[in-house]
């Protein structure tokens, strides 16, 4: 009979709706029941495409008797990270702070005041590694709660002023200048993987924001080891099995330090995070590598994430079926020499040179993950893209994995960017066009009659929680991207009502600080708050940049001194851990170079001239430049006010910290006053 979790709008949360678990979805009225038992809460947080997720759930919430224990001990709740990122914040903190570490499944148990008192991850079904078994652990906490009450109360009482105590000390401090920038650029330089590409050791994720500040660091002072660092970081995760050579897109991570085995689970968040940032390097550079990539990932987007009503889905699993009914991880993904043979032929030992396919394999079984390793030789082009095609339509009869199919207003903020600006730089009208539907998703179905934005949506039904500051930063991002390449201001607009929400319900009027959560959103044991990067830009630099950009757009002061208080955080963190807070840093890049304001005025939007003058200033690499473009009667833009044509020709002004340059008509000038 199925539990609480029925009638959830999450898919991770509907996979546990069947279990013998007595599942609660995190409420008000789970914590009146506990205090009604008086038994302690269960508090279980994870997200679909979690491997060891779903091993905890097979393991011990689909074992009958474990279940029974928990139903007959605890309350018990389980969390989608991914709707409520602020529930998994505030705890996960307290996991890192009393363990050193964290990650999901994150296991937690709480008073029926939710403060927590013990923590864990994932816990095996008998002891093993020197852990406790699930088991264990449960009567552990039991008898603590049952024998020593008091003592649970004195822990739980001590973490949750511990956590009070973290608070971020920011007092408005000056956003980063020259000398953070460079530091931050030099702590980098540290950490790079000369030999491999990236930063730091294994597991190795994709640096996609750290990416971004190196291209705009360069683009702004000429430093060729930060395009060095960047553009050799991207070939080498898109040479590796990081990438999926067949179908495009990116896993989540390495497991090794040389992009060779990934952890499968392909999301969406990261291939919109990279399909931007190999665009932005093609536009640098002009490398080919980085154009196949960016249309690539813009294509798997589109193809495998988006969903009926035109929004995107949050994740593949890395899980799927291996033929047998069993679910192993990377079964879609990896090959032997034998299964070559069987769909090539003749072609077989080319495919496993092209792929790096041995015998003794890269993965598990003797499977191999497919790469483009470095080698000598020239292949053949056509033989090489007939071997993908063969492969990719038999990997296409192997059992998919699961689809998380949530709509998540953040990450689609993020696939609303890249894919607009993708689409604009490479002729693709196809992808600014789902750009644009995506965003309209977001209009109709994620924000209410105030612009307040919902979390999430599935099936055309929007969730129940409030967005976080990431969502109303990185839609907004993705808002005023799609304004710049389609010249529609209605776009800028709701990025300005988004923004608004965030100078008055997620930002501190004394500091200037923001916080992850709105001034009005459901009280928890802590007002979460961070300003570092983790899988994506930290909502707080997400804001700043947002604001940063409208500012630009419309001369906004208040928008402006916004996003410069947040930036007060950059230049404690910056130099002092730069792999954690790329975006902040990117957005300060943006900051000292103005950012630059670029108008676009034509007869109308299907002259030709109009059109070069666009195309070449979204091609500028000038840090965080809008652009604007329109008639001169427009009044979709405040940039566009008062710029007339000039000798009745389409025309480009470029403005840039209260100083204007005279306007021209030559897109090769234009080229150059964007640093092109």
């Amino acid at each position: 009979m199925p539990n609480r979790l029925a009638h959830e709008t999450s898919p991770y949360l509907l996979q546990h709706a069947d279990n013998p678990v007595d599942w609660w979805p995190w409420s008000a009225e789970a914590f009146e029941e506990a205090r009604r038992r008086g038994v302690p809460v269960l508090l279980s947080v994870g997200y679909s495409s979690c491997h060891w997720c779903h091993v905890l759930a097979r393991e011990s919430f689909e074992d009958e008797a474990t279940a029974a224990f928990m139903n007959e001990h605890f309350v018990s709740v389980k969390v989608d990270r991914e709707e409520r990122p602020d529930v998994d914040a505030v705890y996960m903190e307290a996991v890192q702070a009393a363990t050193g570490q964290g990650g999901w499944p994150m296991t937690v148990f709480l008073t029926p005041d939710a403060e927590p008192f013990y923590f864990g991850t994932y816990f095996p079904p008998a002891p093993r590694h020197g852990m406790p078994s699930f088991r264990q652990v449960l009567e552990g906490v039991r008898a603590a709660w049952t024998d020593r009450r008091d003592e649970v109360a004195e822990v739980a009482g001590k973490i949750v002023h511990d956590l009070a105590e973290r608070e971020i000390g920011h007092q408005g401090a000056q956003p980063p200048g020259e000398q953070e920038l460079a530091q931050a650029l030099l702590g980098l330089t540290r950490e790079y993987d000369a030999q491999r590409g990236g930063f730091g050791g294994a597991p190795k994720f994709p640096p996609s924001m750290v990416i971004e500040f190196l291209l705009r660091h360069h683009a702004r002072t000429g430093a060729e080891g930060a395009l060095q660092m960047a553009a050799d970081t991207c070939e080498r995760m898109a040479r590796g099995g990081l990438y999926d050579q067949l179908g495009g897109g990116f896993a989540r991570y390495s497991v090794d330090r040389d992009w060779t085995v990934p952890h499968f689970e392909k999301m969406l968040y990261d291939n919109a995070l990279l399909c931007r940032a190999y665009a932005h390097l093609w536009r640098a550079t002009g490398s080919e590598l980085a154009r196949r990539v960016a249309l690539e990932t813009a294509d798997f987007m589109v193809r495998e994430l988006r969903t009926e009503e035109g929004g995107f889905a949050s994740a593949l699993d890395a899980d799927s079926d291996d033929g047998t009914g069993k679910h192993v991880e990377g079964a879609y993904y990896v090959w032997t020499p034998a299964q070559l043979g069987e769909v090539l032929g003749a072609d077989a030992d080319l495919a496993a040179q092209y792929f790096g396919v041995t015998e003794a394999g890269t993965f598990e079984h003797g499977q191999s993950v497919l790469q483009l390793p470095q080698q000598e030789g020239v292949f053949d082009a056509e033989k090489v893209e007939s071997v993908k095609r063969r492969l990719l339509a038999k990997r296409a009869e192997r059992p998919a994995p699961g689809r998380d199919d949530k709509v998540v207003a953040a990450w689609n903020g993020l696939a609303v960017a890249a894919l607009a600006e993708t689409g604009a730089y490479f002729d693709r009208p196809d992808l600014v066009e789902a750009a644009v539907g995506a965003a309209d998703l977001l209009v109709r179905l994620h924000l209410d009659d105030h612009a307040r934005l919902a979390r999430t949506s599935r099936d055309g039904r929007a969730g129940a929680n409030a967005g976080v500051l990431e969502d109303y930063g990185d839609v907004a991002e993705g808002f005023l991207a799609l304004a710049s390449v389609t010249g529609e201001g209605v776009w800028l607009e709701f990025a300005g009502l988004l923004l608004d929400h965030v100078l008055v319900r997620f930002a501190d009027p004394e500091t200037g600080a923001l916080y992850d959560t709105a001034s009005d959103a459901e009280r928890l044991i802590r007002r979460p708050q961070d300003p570092t990067d983790n899988a994506t830009p930290s909502g707080w630099t997400a804001a700043a940049g947002a604001l940063l950009g409208y500012a630009a757009h419309t001369g906004s002061e208040p928008h402006r001194t916004a996003a410069e208080r947040a930036l007060g955080v950059v230049r404690t963190l910056g130099p002092r851990v730069p792999r954690f807070v790329g975006w902040g840093l990117a957005v300060a890049e943006a900051l000292l170079d103005g950012p630059r304001e670029v108008a676009i005025v034509g007869p109308d939007q299907r002259d030709s001239r109009t059109a070069v003058l666009h195309r070449t200033a979204l091609l500028g690499v000038a840090p965080g430049a809008v652009v604007a473009m329109g008639t001169p009667e427009s009044d979709e833009f405040p940039l566009l006010v008062g710029r007339p044509l000039v000798g009745g020709e389409a025309a480009a002004y470029v403005c840039r910290n209260f100083t204007c340059d005279a306007p021209t008509t030559d897109p090769e000038r234009l080229k150059t006053a964007l640093g092109g």
